[in-house]
């Protein structure tokens, strides 16, 4: 954040030794270091980071040196990242002139541009790791090796030994940080100046926090870094050629290189908001020159310098994690991750860090990322999963899937303009699809589209269809046979948003239709649309005439693409749930069991 937006200062990134075990930090050091930073960034040098380890011997019991890392001597580490070795050293900190000097001589090679810099702080943890620990892995007699050395001691008497200062005076010192301590420890335990929160009052003080829920057009008011105006970007001008409906005035569809597409809805939301905000930021793989792995950011290379679009390592973790800092230091973020099940590579960070700071911050801060998540095609079992009940199920996190461009864009428009963390994901199955539903086309200009509210795009009366993501295709497929060929009319609603999500437009259709199928591409088991299905069913139970039924992707590993058609929901799989469970078709004949016996036998199999 201060490199980008040239703000003095350095940053002092505190941790254990024990924290070297993770790969989060390994990765940190390594993307505070790359190359670019000094040989492809219009603003030259590294990163102004001072990585402070506090190395006192121990994670939690387990002891660093000798027993759980590989390194012997932690400064060590400083040589496998850059060719300076992060300028690492390894200092007494039991000795408060020798740290003074090294931070002294540190700040000056960061001041320099010559970052980042470790440290590596020697030090002794007196206590445990928590109440908890009962400190059996350690004998007294370490301890009391250690305290011998305590500079509370040692330093004392040098002072002393040197004439600084009398030995009553020390002794003021000591009684009055004693007596703050106990006086913060005062206030904090007063019921009147540091209550606890009365939930019998005020029960929805902790959702009020959750969710910052504002707009801000840019958090900083300057100029924007760009390299061109934005109406002469060969990408920018490119769009305007296209036909911003699928359909022709004769009702045929437009050539698919001709249409207007969610990958175009996606650019011209983000490159309109580089142009308005110049904190904004975008980093993840291959996302500068190849335009990312699949297109959407093609023709942004041309329009911003490094600082603004850069490529970043295979570091999952740390690409979400360095953005929850920059965000929170006071900037917007947008970031990418090539394949949905490469959120696991970036669990914590997701939902233990971008999820939860605005509450733990008492909503004092805010998490402006927008995360953009690719759902894999036809790459099988590790690339290919739909994986949007995972940030779902965590509080502190708006989801989102757009398969339309007007919606892609409005969404993304919405994202961008606001202060939350929003999950984005998108669909590699529709990036080429053009507008279908929206008869004037794709807006030229902003707009948002609210994130929360679903879309009706097909009116019906018979059934109602919900769907999230793609499988939107495939139900109005199956409505145009329910039509055609049982006379049964379905109305078919596109969630759009996840989290947060307003019922009130289905539970109008259900009141309509008496019933309703939920459909997507994630596997049925775990999928969030369980918990659509729950509450419809309950919100609604008065009009239902059937139960609410789920489909979903089979509970199997994502099979290669030639087998799609048996593993995600299909036209037929819907009619066939329709028939089997809700409404019976006259003379139609199931292709798939959905039969009591074969639920039974599936889950107890597992699959």
């Amino acid at each position: 954040y201060k490199k980008v937006n040239d703000q003095p200062g350095i940053v002092i990134a505190n941790i254990g030794d024990g924290s070297l075990g993770c790969g989060v930090v390994y990765e940190s050091m390594n993307f505070a270091s790359m190359d670019q930073f000094n040989y492809l960034w219009e603003k030259k040098g590294g990163l102004p980071i001072l990585f402070n380890i506090f190395d006192n011997g121990y994670g939690m019991g387990g002891q660093t040196r000798g027993e759980t890392m590989a390194y012997d001597f932690l400064a060590r580490l400083g040589a496998g990242i850059n060719p300076s070795q992060m300028h690492a050293e390894r200092i007494d900190g039991f000795n408060p002139l020798a740290v003074i000097d090294a931070m002294r001589r540190k700040r000056d090679i960061l001041v320099k541009g010559e970052g980042p810099v470790l440290l590596d702080v020697i030090t002794y943890r007196f206590g445990g790791h928590s109440p908890s620990d009962s400190m059996s892995y350690r004998e007294k007699a370490e301890i009391e090796a250690w305290q011998a050395m305590d500079p509370l001691l040692t330093y004392r008497q040098e002072l002393l030994q040197a004439n600084v200062a009398k030995d009553d005076e020390f002794e003021a010192i000591l009684s009055d940080i004693s007596n703050r301590m106990f006086r913060l420890f005062q206030l904090a335990i007063d019921p009147v100046l540091s209550p606890y929160h009365d939930f019998s009052t005020d029960p929805n003080y902790i959702e009020s926090i959750m969710l910052s829920n504002q707009a801000v057009e840019k958090f900083a008011d300057r100029p924007v870094d760009v390299l061109m105006p934005m109406e002469e970007n060969p990408r920018v001008k490119q769009i305007a050629s296209k036909a911003r409906y699928a359909f022709g005035p004769d009702g045929k569809m437009v050539p698919k290189i001709k249409q207007y597409n969610i990958r175009d809805g996606i650019f011209e939301a983000v490159i309109d908001r580089f142009y308005k905000d110049p904190t904004l930021v975008a980093y993840g793989e291959d996302v500068r020159d190849w335009g990312g792995a699949f297109a959407v950011y093609r023709g942004l290379t041309e329009a911003l310098p490094y600082h603004r679009l850069f490529n970043s390592p295979i570091s999952e973790a740390t690409i979400v994690s360095s953005a929850v800092g920059y965000a929170l230091s006071g900037g917007r973020v947008l970031i990418e991750l090539m394949y949905a099940d490469f959120m696991g590579r970036a669990g914590d960070e997701i939902f233990n860090q971008l999820a939860k700071w605005q509450a733990m911050s008492s909503g004092l801060l805010k998490m402006p990322v927008v995360l953009r998540v690719s759902i894999g095609s036809k790459y099988g079992a590790q690339h290919s999963q739909d994986w949007v009940a995972l940030p779902a199920h965590v509080p502190g996190l708006k989801v989102v899937f757009p398969t339309t461009p007007t919606d892609a864009k409005g969404l993304m428009n919405a994202a961008l303009n606001g202060t939350d963390p929003v999950i984005f994901f998108e669909s590699q199955r529709t990036y080429d699809k053009g507008e279908e539903f929206e008869k004037d086309g794709v807006p030229e200009g902003y707009y948002e589209i609210p994130i929360g509210e679903p879309s009706i795009k097909k009116v019906g009366s018979d059934v109602t269809i919900l769907t999230i993501g793609t499988t939107l295709y495939q139900a109005l497929a199956a409505a145009q046979i329910l039509e055609e060929k049982y006379q049964v009319s379905a109305e078919v609603i596109d969630a759009r948003s996840i989290v947060p999500f307003n019922y009130e437009p289905v539970m109008a259709s259900v009141k309509k239709t008496g019933r309703i199928v939920l459909a997507s591409d994630a596997c049925a088991r775990g999928s969030i649309l369980n918990d659509f299905a729950r509450n419809i069913s309950e919100l609604c139970f008065d009009d239902l005439d059937a139960p609410a039924v789920v489909i979903g992707a089979r509970n199997w590993i994502t099979p290669p693409f030639e087998f799609d058609a048996e593993f995600f929901p299909q036209p037929h799989w819907i009619i066939d749930a329709i028939h089997d469970k809700i409404l019976p078709l006259k003379g139609h004949i199931s292709q798939e069991n959905n039969s009591v016996t074969e639920t039974i036998r599936r889950a107890k199999k597992g699959v």
